[in-house]
């Protein structure tokens, strides 16, 4: 009964068309061709929970517009005519965007000439899958966004690697199932894979290496196993790999260090082992470095001083041991640096309070030893942004104004630290427990760089991409 009511109101819609198209024309009016105009209105009554839209909206290029509706001008024929060239749907122009029962219909076929789709917040209540044929026929398609659609399921179709003109492909924050297609190998023209935030398994397909034009590759928070192929080192315009909250196993690839315009690399949050190959020494252009919490071990590596763009670095939980390498005094534009619970020994270096931008500072939960050196203004300026917990070799000078920041950073102070000892401390003192919880603490740095990092990932890659798109 409901879509005897929609053809009814497009029949009457279309009828006041065909009687004013002429006079329509006369005035130099574009029109839409009848069928995707009618292709449009069966989409909008499949999602939207306005049944009256086709009425509201009867020539949605011109007269009546609707803001999620964008057209362009075909001029393929004598007589320019409108086309549907985007459709955006989301909480930014309705509240709810969707009904309850919204699906993706096969009218989306009909519609030859769109460039653009995103669907936001939608499918949130009925089951939605994408359908296997429902996007191999489009020749135009070059943005496509499905994102935050708790109950869009299912997997990944194999004949999305058909639409080869898709520059940007978003499924990010669904419910997706199964494994990346290979086939996706065929998007030659992709800039931008988005696909965090599902439950995907699986291998990374070594067919992602073929996109040569890719600029941003996010496969974070899904149940990705295996290595990482080597093929990933061909995609040299790459500036964002963010692959974090996976189970991903092996070595980095040292053809990484390829990646020449690389700005972000989170690997954080796996199971990837063996030493970090010093071909990454040559990502001149990296600024976030997160790696935390993948059973590493070893010595921190030294050419990550080399690095000089570094902004951001979280190497905690690595199982790195050894001291704080002084190659770390040449990062003068970092902000952050999150080494904590590792095995780091020997004294915290005071060049790190040289560094003119560290405003974040976590070394705790090591083995580092001796009088701590940095100085007072040092550790005021940071304040609960550094934590020093849980280095029990690790002590305050005895100094008279160094007593409150024994309490504060609850560091024992050195004399305290010889009484219980029942040592001279001819090297120096040790490291004294300390369980200050810095503000950024709460958000789990030392076992989760992504929570750490987060604000600044979604800043500069949303300008990223708002500029790429």
């Amino acid at each position: 009964m409901a879509y005897l009511s929609f053809l009814l109101v497009w029949f009457l819609v279309f009828e006041g068309e065909m009687m004013s198209i002429g006079s329509n024309l006369h005035k130099g009016h574009m029109k839409m061709e009848e069928e995707e105009l009618l292709a449009l209105f069966e989409v909008m009554d499949a999602i939207l929970e306005d049944p009256d839209w086709a009425q509201a909206h009867p020539q949605p290029c011109t007269d009546t517009p609707w803001p999620g509706v964008e057209c362009e001008v075909s001029s393929d024929n004598d007589t320019p005519i409108f086309h549907v060239t985007k459709i955006h749907i989301g909480p930014d122009i309705l509240s709810p965007p969707c009904k309850p029962s919204a699906y993706l219909p096969e009218s989306l076929l009909k519609l030859n000439y769109m460039k653009t789709l995103s669907i936001f917040n939608c499918f949130v209540a009925s089951p939605v899958t994408l359908p296997k044929t429902l996007f191999g026929p489009f020749s135009s398609l070059e943005h496509l966004a499905l994102e935050s659609n708790p109950t869009l399921s299912g997997e990944i179709p194999p004949s999305l690697g058909d639409v080869a003109s898709l520059r940007v492909l978003s499924l990010s924050q669904n419910s997706l199932q199964g494994n990346i297609p290979s086939q996706i190998g065929g998007l030659v023209c992709l800039e931008q894979l988005d696909l965090s935030y599902n439950n995907l398994s699986g291998q990374i397909p070594k067919e992602i290496g073929g996109l040569k034009s890719m600029t941003i590759l996010d496969l974070s928070c899904n149940i990705i196993e295996g290595i990482l192929p080597y093929s990933l080192g061909q995609l040299q315009l790459l500036q964002k790999m963010d692959l974090h909250s996976n189970k991903l196993i092996g070595k980095i690839p040292p053809t990484l260090g390829n990646l020449k315009r690389l700005v972000l690399l989170d690997l954080s949050q796996n199971f990837i082992v063996g030493t970090i190959h010093e071909s990454l020494s040559s990502l001149e252009h990296l600024e976030y470095l997160l790696i935390d919490d993948n059973p590493i071990k070893g010595e921190i590596p030294q050419f990550i001083g080399k690095l000089r763009k570094l902004k951001y670095v979280s190497l905690s939980g690595c199982g790195f041991n050894g001291p704080i390498p002084n190659s770390l005094s040449s990062l003068k534009n970092l902000t952050a640096l999150s080494l904590g619970n590792n095995s780091l020994s020997g004294p915290v270096p005071p060049y790190l309070s040289s560094l003119p931008n560290l405003d974040q500072l976590n070394i705790s939960h090591n083995r580092l030893s001796g009088v701590l050196q940095l100085p007072d203004d040092f550790i005021g300026k940071l304040g609960k942004r550094l934590d020093l917990r849980g280095n029990s070799e690790l002590c305050i000078s005895d100094q008279p104004n160094r007593k409150n920041l024994s309490s504060y950073l609850e560091i024992p102070s050195c004399l305290n630290m010889r009484q219980i000892n029942g040592n001279s401390f001819a090297d120096g003192p040790l490291e004294g427990p300390s369980e200050i919880k810095p503000s950024w603490h709460d958000s789990n740095i030392s076992s989760s760089s992504s929570s750490w990092m987060g604000d600044p990932q979604v800043i500069l890659f949303t300008l990223v991409l708002n500029l790429v798109i």
